[in-house]
């Protein structure tokens, strides 16, 4: 039982245009250069030239977000994890820099600040990763 996507993308830091032309990939599934200009110049206080659009896809494509194929004569545009996913590996991630911090004082002082919910929620985390713990040595 693994709730990290098997496939991550290399680069997980995103501008907010970045962030946002990927929340529409996510609402529509997918989409063309168009698709996503029309649906950001929706808003009349928003201005957006259609080549900046074309840089962020290909920009979100190296950092390994998106996919492309061709359809006709258009580019089609695909997320490859879904925000879901997306959620999982960043918050994997930014556990891991938490935990490298390494440093007695940092850990201490934010579990001091935790209020009682978070201290339940947390318990209920470690209860379950006992129980996935305990299941993979009964696998063996």
């Amino acid at each position: 039982m693994s709730w990290i996507p098997p496939y991550r993308p290399q680069q997980l830091s995103l501008g907010p245009l970045e962030q946002e032309i990927l929340q529409i990939l996510w609402q529509l599934g997918q989409a063309t250069v168009k698709d996503i200009h029309d649906r950001i110049l929706s808003d009349p206080d928003r201005e957006l030239a259609y080549s900046s659009v074309t840089t962020v896809l290909n920009r979100l494509t190296k950092k390994g977000w998106l996919v492309c194929h061709r359809q006709g004569k258009a580019f089609i545009w695909t997320a490859r994890v879904s925000a879901e996913q997306a959620k999982a590996v960043q918050s994997y991630e930014q556990l891991q820099q938490f935990l490298a911090i390494s440093n007695p004082d940092v850990v201490a002082a934010f579990a001091d600040s935790l209020d009682t919910a978070s201290i339940d929620q947390l318990t209920a985390i470690a209860d379950r990763l006992r129980a996935a713990r305990q299941q993979r040595q009964e696998e063996k």
